[in-house]
């Protein structure tokens, strides 16, 4: 049984969470009224995973996860509003470590929630079993042991260099696909690439469309290259990372001579979106094998390893989050399965495997 811990500070939440999950059959039940309480029941209860509303009275869920993961570090699923405020909390959460989150309900939450349990039931199932990195907070849970007040955790800018006076021309296109633990990932990696890289990268970040934008625009402020959402047609520039607006998918095709990345209305034959699937087909279309590199990595599913294998096949180049850094290694895990991955490296080595491939 997975040992589930409900933090929400309304009792029907609590209540039509505890249905859902009780119901599902493999989840052991205990809730707690807020963010002090839970932290209360951490050792006692021992959770597997943690669902934890972002808006509580006195201990809001940002606190309350920040000391979750000192004291007892485990997965915890942020349970979020779907606004622009919501949607910033969240990132924070992601950054301080939560796993994945869940949509609160907009309209009436007893009517909503049976259509969204499935999903819930989902994410939280992977969440339970994913990985949850040794070294995150490290240094604030050995103060913690010694007796020493933990430091708040400290945002950090990185400072983006001016770029070539001259762009080089655009000789290829990086595809990256992410899910669950994606936020984090994509900062780790686009943090380590220079502001001249020589190649576009777009990606496709499985994401509501009221996430993505913030999601954009909080990794342009932490990475030297420069990070926007696709909202409309836009022509690929090198230095450059483009990220799928949500709840659409995200293709690329020519205007005149022009490579561009686009919106395309949902495809029904495929399951999340922005699908990396159909991202890495409309790039395989357009391109040869040898100017797309795909990167895969964390996330529950297998969207984009069927895509990236046949970029593989045809000749070209792919890379997979290996399993000891990915927070969930399904998505990964299935392009190394299908014997699709040219390489499979950590996440802190992905950068530096493609500044090796472009020729830096």
């Amino acid at each position: 049984m997975i040992k589930l811990l409900v933090v929400d500070d309304s009792p029907l939440m609590r209540r039509l969470l505890t249905e859902i999950f009780t119901t599902a059959g493999d989840f052991a039940v205990t809730t707690a009224r807020s963010g002090a309480e839970a932290l209360e029941m951490l050792h006692e209860v021992a959770p597997d995973v943690v669902t934890l509303d972002v808006n509580m009275p006195e201990m809001n869920g940002l606190a309350c996860l920040d000391r979750i993961m000192v004291f007892r570090p485990c997965p915890v699923v942020m349970v979020s509003s779907l606004t622009a405020a919501g949607a910033d909390e969240t990132l924070e959460a992601l950054a301080l470590g939560a796993v994945d989150f869940i949509a609160k309900p907009r309209g009436a939450v007893s009517l909503e929630i049976d259509a969204l349990a499935p999903e819930l039931v989902d994410k939280v199932r992977a969440a339970a079993s994913a990985r949850i990195p040794r070294t995150l907070r490290l240094r604030d849970r050995v103060r913690a042991r010694a007796g020493v007040q933990p430091n708040p955790p400290q945002k950090r800018t990185r400072q983006r260099s001016s770029p070539a006076p001259v762009r080089m021309a655009a000789t290829g296109v990086v595809v990256v696909g992410s899910s669950t633990g994606g936020p984090p990932a994509l900062d780790a990696l686009l943090g380590d690439l220079p502001a001249d890289f020589p190649w576009p990268i777009v990606i496709a970040q499985h994401m509501p469309a009221s996430f993505t934008g913030p999601l954009s625009r909080r990794l342009d402020k932490l990475c030297a290259i420069q990070v926007s959402e696709i909202t409309r047609t836009t022509p690929l520039e090198p230095g450059h990372a483009y990220i799928g607006k949500g709840d659409a998918d995200l293709i690329l095709s020519r205007r005149g001579s022009a490579l561009v990345a686009m919106p395309a209305p949902i495809n029904p034959a495929h399951f999340w979106h922005p699908s990396v699937d159909r991202l890495m087909e409309s790039g395989l279309r357009l391109l040869p094998a040898e100017s797309l590199i795909g990167v895969l990595m964390t996330g529950m599913g297998s969207d984009g390893a069927a895509a990236m294998a046949e970029l593989k096949e045809r000749g070209g180049h792919t890379i997979a989050e290996s399993a000891e850094t990915a927070v969930v290694w399904g998505m990964p895990g299935a392009l190394v399965a299908l014997g699709g991955a040219s390489a499979v490296r950590p996440l802190d080595q992905i950068a530096g495997a493609l500044l090796a491939l472009v020729g830096r």
